[in-house]
């Protein structure tokens, strides 16, 4: 079947894109309040991962209802990316993190090593608090010092823990994780992930669970200095930046009563590029000429490059946050 062509200034009005719950040995059986679902004792393991923009999520509103969101980008990349995007498919994936139990100790490839071992791209990530309880922790890198012999003893002999810079997170914290360092969620908090649209993981050190290990290649991927860390929000008369790196942007954008879409991009921000709205708790309408569709809590909508002018208004308690891809230099 021939592919089908795309008119260059295709309108595409926004769009929800539905969860994709995925099954984790780490996670949860009842997700509730988050999201009204409840994973069975016959069902499998629980959940410990809900995709957002995953690649099989189902878009559940518009002219591709139905479709999964990357036959949307596969089907009109300019409408959704832009005529400046380098690649014509989804760059990012962001879900949310429920963690019941210890993930592995693990680290992610940057793009050189994921190609090498025949990978699209490597994994770039950061973690926003939607909540937290008191005490909660993650690890991101590796103790000033540590050298490579001592993270594979570590592997070795079960105490990798030791060797991780161990972060306090509040509710709130955005925590940057860029690829090749080591890191490691722990329960205790609700994590918001934004990352590149990769599933690739290099698991060091498992606590014992039955699952694959990729020592070889996470000692490869290791880099025993990252810019790993908490990210000190930035406050503008409209939003508040959470993080602005080579891969992605995230913001929580302030509604008082409505907004026109117009503004929504922040400064040397274009206004014709792919973003997502997320609403960490309740709800807004999105409203254009011939449409309009409810962002609903813990929601998200797409809007693509190719989106025509819209407002969005609070219907109580809006958390907006809005994400957005940055282009690397090729």
């Amino acid at each position: 079947m021939p592919a089908r062509s795309e008119p260059s200034l295709q309108e595409l009005a926004p769009f929800l894109i539905q969860p994709l719950f995925v099954s984790r040995v780490w996670g949860y059986r009842d997700l509730r309040p988050w999201y009204d679902y409840i994973v069975g004792p016959a069902a499998g393991d629980p959940v410990g991962e809900v995709w957002l923009t995953g690649d099989l999520c189902p878009v559940a509103t518009g002219r591709f209802a139905g479709r999964e969101l990357g036959e949307v980008f596969a089907a009109v990349p300019a409408a959704m990316l832009g005529a400046g995007a380098p690649f014509p498919h989804s760059p990012l994936l962001v879900k949310v993190i429920f963690a019941r139990e210890k993930l592995s100790v693990q680290v992610h490839p940057d793009d050189d090593l994921a190609q090498k071992y025949g990978q699209p791209r490597g994994k770039t990530e950061c973690w926003y608090a939607l909540s937290a309880e008191d005490g909660a922790q993650v690890a991101a890198g590796l103790k000033p010092g540590v050298t490579i012999e001592e993270v594979s003893e570590g592997i070795e002999h079960g105490t990798l823990e030791q060797s991780l810079n161990v972060l306090p997170v509040k509710a709130g914290d955005m925590v940057f994780v860029d690829a090749g360092t080591v890191h490691a969620i722990w329960p205790g908090s609700i994590l918001l992930e934004t990352q590149q649209n990769s599933d690739i993981t290099y698991r060091m050190y498992d606590y014992g669970r039955p699952r694959e290990l990729h020592v070889e290649k996470s000692l490869e991927a290791t880099r025993l200095n990252t810019r790993a860390g908490l990210v000190p929000p930035r406050f503008e008369d409209d939003r508040t930046v959470l993080i602005d790196v080579e891969y992605f942007r995230v913001e929580r954008i302030r509604i008082e009563g409505n907004r026109a879409s117009a503004s929504l991009p922040g400064n040397g921000e274009s206004c014709d590029n792919l973003s997502y709205l997320f609403a960490a708790s309740g709800s807004a309408r999105l409203e254009g000429s011939g449409w309009g569709i409810e962002l609903p809590p813990r929601g998200i909508a797409a809007i693509p490059a190719a989106a025509p002018p819209f407002t969005i208004e609070d219907l109580g308690a809006l958390d907006l946050i809005r994400i957005s891809p940055r282009w690397p230099a090729l």
